[in-house]
């Protein structure tokens, strides 16, 4: 039977190598180890995760390398943790496999990446059993009349021990009379047949003893003994004997009691008792042989006795011996093979190779062609009988792939926890026997949890309203997202994303409770600071790495009545606003407008006017826009003074007003214009900054334009300055343009019309002796405001014909004017200069319209033509030498008018 047990084992072994190459596993190995038997528990074999990671496993280090799906013996091997195959308890190899010449343990595990390792573990076996005989003793008769040769069947020794280490030889001790031959079964055993080798004589000696000893095939031997007697009796002549020496038949498994095996038939010719046949089993038949058959002793039918099964012994062999009842007989043996034959009787067994037999674990990460289980069919019986074909039952996501002498259960679609968190599968196993059996076997399939949902916030915006002035700490709202994970995975925690409200830290206005989700307010809230604001929730769950998702919550601040109205026209002192109006003031007068701001919205912030106490009998106000206008005209005899309460209120629930007292004074100097419209002061205040606005503009205009005039007079062509300048300045490269403007004899912009500018601006400070023409240049584009003049009069009796000419005569007047200032010094007085003003205003006109032209005679250019090729410095001297011409021709004509004696002084100057 074992023998039968590992020839199928190791067919099973070379199949799943042969089918799992053909499926989605990844990859099978065969580990063959051998361990000798007696070990102690906990004695390491081998490592398989070593082996198996040589052989090209990948394993990952961070769980255990292999899960058992398949051991044949676990009471006896396992692999812990680590990858190390180790014993349990200690072997012993003859209890395991009995006298089967192999003993192999197997193991199939499975790594993390569904890689399959088929593992044989070889059992050695250990001489550590001596044969042993069933008996202390054997009482042998044999008659005188034996024959050399007759032989006689022993009891066989018995050793747990296979192989070698069995019962190999026998050897009887002394060796006169009789000898053993050794033999063999069909199973394998040996055992010792008696011979005689002599001729007997009873008379001589009727007894002998002898030893036997039966020897294994160990190194040193080991042995076992018993004793031996033989009585020597009388002969009887005649011997029973069979037909056969061996017979062979076949039995049906399962046959009834009593049912016919064989009828067996010995014949012996003595007469009466000498002839007379008992049959019987031999000493050395097993007991489960006496067991299942019994033999008749008269008629030699052997029946069966007990209940036969195919599964657990196909050929049974039982020694029977018929024995005369006369005196010294010798018995006939014959040899009967039983061959049980099969019968479809048991059904498929289904045995789920995992770690728990009852409840698979699959994530619902698994792909398609992930194997959960591994699937063993077996059936006892054989042939056709022990074929089986399995399939799953019902609808699921999984199928089973089967193989010669093993299946797979592989996922076969989407798995789902949330949708579905197990499943009851049921493996059906039908074999090919007529009729046939079938059985099922049903194990749940638990769907484990991964992170694979995200957070889900049971409404995609959170809106909250809040009135403004609450409570620190208040509670505003409770956010809640869903996980359909498990544990870890579907533990939700929250939190607020970083933001800004108003420039601040969106914690310093609200926090929330990370568990529960409620949203607690950290300030007071204003409405009219901030009327709203918005911020985003974020959900994690727990798992690694954890799934987030976010949720906005917006925060509306709702309006109270908290702003009192404040009265802001007209202007109010201590509550009190005085003012004055024409006593002459008719019916509908507008006294003034009274205004109140309310930083409220709303109703809370819409206002009404309204006079709660005083002379409301002279006076009225509007209550929207607040104007008090008068109601009646005043007397002569009315007062003087009217008092008014003013009142202006919200519309809040709770409403809040202002109150203002404003006095009314009657005025007489007034005078009385009706007011159309209310005064805009802020109207007022916006034009007021316009004209300050527009003022500073004009101004600015204003010094702008004079800077540039004063700019322009100042760059006025000097004569003798370029002059002077020419050789004190590096020559540019830079053409200038030169106006005519440069040089000019400007009109006096004053009420005197008779004066003109001769020279002017501050440049003659230099010498009082202005005119010396070596020690100082005489400027002409002087400021107009440092200007000396020459005053000149009208004298009619100088008038000759169509000239004028005009005199002037200092009198005794206090303090008498200089005729002509230069550099702030009087020229020497005279009683009489005159001018002929047509000839000065000629040459005046001359020197402003005249173009200039250089010592050769060439055109100087203003800045209307053509730029010169010369140089700026060039044409500076060039126009100072005509320059110089013709100041000094205006100066000469105007000293010939004069007296000789100041002629003179000119003519020096010059």
């Amino acid at each position: 039977m074992w023998l039968w047990l590992i020839m199928e084992m190791d067919l099973l072994y070379i199949l799943l190598f042969l089918s799992v190459s053909c499926t989605r596993t990844r990859a099978l190995i065969n580990l063959k180890y051998t361990v000798e038997e007696e070990q102690r528990a906990g004695t390491a074999i081998a490592n398989v995760a070593k082996d198996a990671k040589d052989a090209g496993f990948v394993l990952d280090p961070r769980q255990p390398a292999f899960r058992v799906v398949s051991n044949s013996a676990p009471h006896l091997v396992d692999i812990n943790a680590s990858g190390l195959l180790v014993t349990k308890q200690k072997i012993d190899r003859d209890m395991l496999c009995r006298q089967s010449p192999k003993c192999v343990i197997s193991l199939e595990v499975m790594s993390n990446s569904m890689e399959i390792c088929v593992i044989k573990v070889e059992i050695k076996d250990l001489n550590d059993n001596a044969p042993s005989f069933p008996t202390d003793q054997i009482d042998l008769e044999i008659s005188e009349t034996a024959s050399p040769g007759t032989r006689i069947p022993l009891e066989s020794a018995y050793d747990p021990d296979s192989g070698n280490f069995g019962v190999q030889t026998y050897e009887i001790t002394p060796n006169d009379l009789f000898g053993l031959e050794i033999k063999t079964r069909g199973d394998g055993s040996r055992f010792a047949e008696l011979v005689v080798e002599k001729n007997l004589d009873r008379e001589t000696q009727s007894h002998y003893s002898y030893i036997i000893t039966a020897l294994d095939g160990g190194d040193p031997s080991n042995f076992g003994t018993v004793e031996l007697n033989i009585k020597v009796i009388d002969s009887n002549d005649n011997n029973p004997v069979f037909e056969e020496a061996a017979y062979t038949v076949n039995v049906p498994e399962n046959s009834p009691l009593n049912a016919l095996v064989i009828d067996l038939n010995a014949t012996d010719p003595d007469e009466g008792t000498n002839g007379e046949i008992v049959y019987s089993f031999n000493s050395y038949v097993s007991d489960k042989t006496r067991e299942l058959f019994k033999i008749d002793p008269k008629t030699g039918v052997i029946t069966v006795s007990g209940a036969i099964d195919y599964e657990e012994g196909h050929v049974y062999e039982i020694d029977v011996q018929a024995k005369d009842l006369g005196p010294n007989s010798i018995p006939a043996h014959c040899k009967v093979t039983v061959n049980v034959l099969d019968v479809n009787d048991n059904v498929p067994v289904i045995n789920l190779l995992s770690v728990n037999s009852e409840v698979v674990e699959v994530s619902e990460n698994a792909t398609p062609g992930y194997v959960i289980a591994l699937v063993r069919v077996s059936d006892r019986d054989s042939g056709m009988n022990g074929r089986v074909l399995c399939k799953l039952l019902g609808n699921v996501p999984f199928r089973l792939q089967e193989y010669e002498s093993f299946s797979t259960i592989l996922v076969d679609g989407r798995l789902d926890r949330e949708y579905r968190d197990q499943y009851n599968l049921t493996i059906q196993a039908r074999d090919s026997g007529n009729p046939s059996l079938q059985s099922t076997k049903s194990f749940t399939v638990k769907i484990t949890d991964e992170n694979d949902n995200h957070p889900h916030f049971t409404k995609s915006f959170y809106k909250v309203n809040v009135s403004e002035n609450n409570t620190p700490g208040a509670f505003l709202v409770s956010v809640t997202a869903r996980d359909p994970d498990l544990g870890m995975n579907g533990s939700v925690s929250y939190q607020i994303v970083p933001s800004q409200v108003r420039d601040m830290p969106v914690f310093t206005y609200v926090s929330i409770n990370p568990t529960s989700g409620d949203i607690y307010a950290l300030r007071s809230f204003n409405y009219e600071q901030t009327k709203t604001f918005e911020f985003k929730i974020l959900a994690k769950d727990g798992g690694n790495p954890s799934l987030q998702t976010n949720v906005t919550v917006r925060v509306e601040v709702l309006d109270v009545n908290d702003n009192t109205p404040v009265i802001t026209a007209p202007p109010l002192v201590n509550g009190t606003s005085e003012l004055y109006i024409p006593r002459n003031a008719g019916v509908g007068y507008l006294v003034t407008v009274v205004k109140a701001d309310d930083y409220d919205e709303g109703e809370n912030g819409r206002l009404s006017y309204e006079i709660s106490e005083g002379d409301r009998g002279f006076f009225e106000i509007d209550q929207v826009n607040g104007e008090i206008r008068t109601t009646r005209t005043f007397g002569e005899n009315s007062k003087t003074t009217y008092e008014l309460i003013v009142v202006a209120h919200d519309h809040g629930k709770l409403s809040l007003s202002a109150s203002a007292l404003i006095l009314i004074y009657l005025s007489p100097a007034l005078d009385a214009q009706e007011s159309i419209g209310s005064v805009n002061l802020s109207l007022i205040f916006i034009i007021a900054l316009g004209s300050i606005a527009a003022i500073l503009f004009v101004t600015m205009i204003f010094v702008a334009v004079k800077c540039k005039r004063d700019n322009k007079e100042i760059r006025t062509y000097n004569c003798r300055i370029a002059e002077y300048s020419y050789g004190h300045q590096k020559k540019s490269n830079k053409k200038k343009k030169i106006s005519k403007n440069d040089i000019r004899l400007v009109p006096r912009d004053v009420e005197e019309t008779d004066k003109m500018n001769v020279v002017s601006c501050s440049s003659l400070t230099s010498s009082l002796n202005y005119f010396d023409y070596h020690q100082q240049t005489l400027p002409l584009g002087c400021r107009r405001s440092d200007s000396t003049f020459l005053n000149v009069e009208n004298q009619n009796t100088r008038n000759t014909g169509s000239n004028h000419v005009y005199h002037h005569t200092f009198t005794n007047q206090s303090p008498p004017q200089p005729d002509l200032i230069i550099n702030g010094m009087p020229l020497p007085e005279t009683e009489n200069y005159s001018f002929d003003t047509n000839y000065v205003n000629s040459r005046a006109h001359l020197i402003k319209s005249s173009t200039f032209k250089d010592l050769e005679g060439n055109s100087l250019k203003d800045s209307g033509h053509e730029e010169s090729d010369q140089t700026d410095s060039e044409h500076d001297v060039q126009r100072g030498l005509y320059c110089d011409t013709a100041v000094n021709d205006v100066l000469n004509t105007s000293a010939n008018s004069m007296g000789t004696q100041e002629q003179g002084s000119v003519q020096d100057v010059n």
